[in-house]
């Protein structure tokens, strides 16, 4: 039986997710952007991707870019392509390969640039908390309080794009425009290392259970106690990927990633 395809998420993740690369439009960078799309929800498996088109004119890059790097998804599995009146690019339901894609993306990164990536997305998140504590009503936060709870015991794939939305309505409450456009341009950068996180029943729950935190500070407008929960999700989940990465780094070289993400989930 075809499982009907989610919802898509909000609008501004999806923006985020495939803002202009510019000149630095090379194929690898064009690939990279669509499995972070794809990583952190903007698309659902099954859903169709824009056209090469509309892809060009989104990424800023020829369109020629674009068709070479989708060619290289399809070789991954990430992605197929129909033909016909209803055809394009869609994708596939294929979250082992985006998760291995997204470990090695995790690897070659230095581990200051991961401790950097997560100092930068901690103050942002944390602005935002503060900010959430003096402008969002009870209406809008018991909105986000249900979205959070239904997600508790939701498979993690779909927990993480729950989550994240989460994540970004709280931002969103800030009310602050500027703050909350960078909140989602790093949530969209960091999303896909987090998702490596959710393999850890414990850490994700730890992350479920801090959001709630969140949430109940910023109704009490405790600024403190908002900022101190963002800064200790963020701080704990950073030591994770820094133990995870070194642990991937460690592996055996033939197999070594995919044995190590197998060894995880069964453990979560």
């Amino acid at each position: 039986m075809v499982q009907p395809v989610p919802a898509s998420p909000p609008s501004r993740l999806r923006t985020a997710a495939l803002a202009p690369i510019g000149e630095e439009g090379r194929i690898e960078l064009v690939e990279a952007r669509i499995v972070q799309a794809i990583s952190v929800g903007a698309f659902s498996e099954g859903e169709r991707l824009p056209s090469e088109n509309e892809l060009s004119a989104l990424l800023g890059v020829a369109v020629v870019t674009v068709r070479e790097a989708l060619g290289a998804l399809r070789h991954r599995g990430l992605i197929e392509t129909r033909r016909g009146r209803n055809g394009g690019s869609f994708v596939r339901p294929s979250h082992g390969a985006v998760e291995e894609v997204n470990a090695q993306a995790l690897m070659v990164m230095p581990r200051v640039a991961l401790a950097d990536l997560g100092v930068l997305y901690e103050a942002i998140a944390a602005a935002c908390a503060e900010y959430a504590c003096q402008r969002a009503t009870p209406e809008e936060l018991d909105i986000v309080a249900l979205v959070l709870e239904r997600s508790r015991d939701l498979d993690r794939v779909v927990w993480r794009r729950r989550v994240t939305e989460v994540q970004l309505e709280l931002a969103a409450l800030s009310q602050s425009v500027r703050l909350t456009n960078e909140h989602v341009r790093v949530q969209t950068e960091f999303t896909p290392l987090l998702a490596l996180q959710d393999i850890d029943r414990d850490a994700r729950m730890q992350t479920h259970e801090a959001l709630v935190t969140q949430i109940r500070a910023t109704r009490a407008g405790d600024e403190d106690a908002a900022r101190s929960a963002v800064r200790e999700t963020v701080r704990a989940s950073v030591r994770w990927l820094v133990e995870f990465r070194a642990e991937l780094l460690a592996a055996p070289r033939d197999g070594g990633l995919r044995g190590t993400l197998e060894a995880r989930r069964r453990e979560g």
